[in-house]
């Protein structure tokens, strides 16, 4: 079956496991039972609610050594942010499809427990976190995927070493795609604003990563490269994105270290800002806002109206304001 019930079931049987860390990186209601008779004269009981769905986040490993990835150009959203030393990590959620392998999966951050709180329970896929974060991803509102705890799901790739050679078979966590419903991000989709202005590419800057969109008309979408070579994933296909947002946001030092002593950044996404919008060659300046952790990101156009995204895969970077 291929219902959008029986998929956030399948979703939600995917049972929470026991954090470990990464030594080499830093940071990560039950049914009753059915019954078939109903005394004479009685009412049938009301059917239980369907559980909201719940989507498949993975941690994806974005350093030189772990291109090309897998499974990237398969993912709704794929949310770029910062880590140590400038360099950069990406988080790609998939929820109406699932491709057949998804990596290298690398750790999770404690800003990453923040962004996931607009999801209903996600499924979240990662290889470990620095040990004071473990806690608080116990803690978090989420199912944990690690490799220690679902063996099967995971494999390790002998064309590159350790530590980017880890993938993940999602099909063997979840049966199906859990459905459109589950990206809450508050996203809206549609025809674009008026105005913007013509633009071909854009460079966003870390400062030891930087992302580069270039608009295809051809493919009607932005053509994504990373530290100036163009990301294509291992079967071959070029990432493009049918939307770029780049969010400015607030970086600053979080609690944990890495392995090395250095400062992981954390990246606010709850509040309020300003962005750049790119969709159909254009450009377009737009408010962001987040009031909550367990609410979706709202953009709007200058005059207050809600921006839509052109349907596709989204990108957003996350871009010191």
């Amino acid at each position: 079956m291929t219902t959008t019930l029986l998929s956030t079931l399948l979703v939600g049987a995917v049972v929470s496991g026991c954090t470990r860390g990464d030594p080499l990186d830093d940071g990560r209601g039950k049914m009753p039972p059915r019954s078939d008779s109903t005394a004479e004269g009685s009412s049938p009981p009301p059917s239980p609610a369907p559980r909201t769905a719940s989507p498949l986040v993975v941690k994806i490993d974005n350093v030189p050594g772990a291109r090309p990835q897998t499974g990237l150009d398969s993912a709704d959203v794929v949310y770029a942010e910062q880590v140590e030393g400038g360099l950069s990590r990406l988080m790609a959620v998939y929820a109406t499809r699932l491709p057949e392998a998804v990596g290298p999966v690398r750790s999770a951050r404690e800003s990453d427990l923040e962004l996931l709180r607009q999801f209903h329970e996600p499924t979240l896929a990662f290889s470990g976190a620095q040990g004071k974060l473990l806690p608080l991803i116990d803690r978090a509102p989420l199912r944990t995927a690690l490799p220690e705890d679902k063996t099967s799901a995971y494999y390790r790739g002998t064309d590159r070493p350790q530590p980017h050679n880890l993938y993940l078979r999602p099909q063997r966590l979840l049966a199906s795609a859990p459905g459109a419903d589950a990206l809450t991000t508050g996203f809206r989709y549609g025809a674009p604003p008026a105005g913007g202005t013509a633009e071909s590419t854009r460079t966003v800057r870390f400062p030891a990563a930087r992302f580069t969109f270039d608009w295809s008309g051809d493919r009607r979408s932005w053509l994504v490269s990373m530290d100036g070579t163009p990301t294509v994933t291992t079967g071959g296909k070029r990432v493009a994105a049918s939307t770029v947002v780049v969010q400015y946001v607030k970086v600053r030092k979080s609690r944990f270290h890495d392995y090395l002593g250095n400062n992981t950044p954390y990246t606010e996404t709850v509040g309020s800002g300003t962005a750049k919008v790119l969709r159909d060659g254009k450009a377009f300046d737009a408010a962001w806002k987040r009031p909550s952790a367990a609410e979706g990101t709202q953009f709007t156009t200058a005059d207050g109206a809600p921006l839509n995204f052109a349907k596709g895969q989204v990108w957003v970077v996350f871009a010191k304001a």
